[in-house]
């Protein structure tokens, strides 16, 4: 293997995993208060195009990371709704209890 494709390699692994800190930490602290859902709709997008262009040019290292950055990036999108909805519906219970 060649240094370009070393990097290349590389460069897919490390965009591939991007995502997963970010779905760590919502996990863990159960909270997406500071995390822009616009921002993974738009990183979805763009996977989305750019991995049709990575077909279409046919180019294996590509496909492979836009096809597991678009599966990490829903993913992380259902863990947002899941939290989201969560705090929401924690919210309304804390608002019922206190007109109580």
């Amino acid at each position: 293997m060649d240094t370009a494709q070393i990097l290349g390699w590389t460069a897919t692994f490390l965009f591939s995993i991007m995502i997963v800190p970010q779905m760590i930490k919502t996990i863990k602290s159960k909270d997406t208060k500071g995390v822009s859902l616009l921002l993974f709709i738009i990183f979805l997008i763009a996977n989305i195009i750019a991995l049709i262009y990575a077909i279409l040019i046919t180019q294996p290292p590509l496909i492979i990371k836009y096809v597991i950055a678009i599966l990490t990036t829903i993913t992380y999108i259902g863990i947002f709704f899941y939290y989201s909805l969560k705090q929401k519906k924690d919210k309304e219970k804390r608002e019922e209890i206190t007109t109580l």
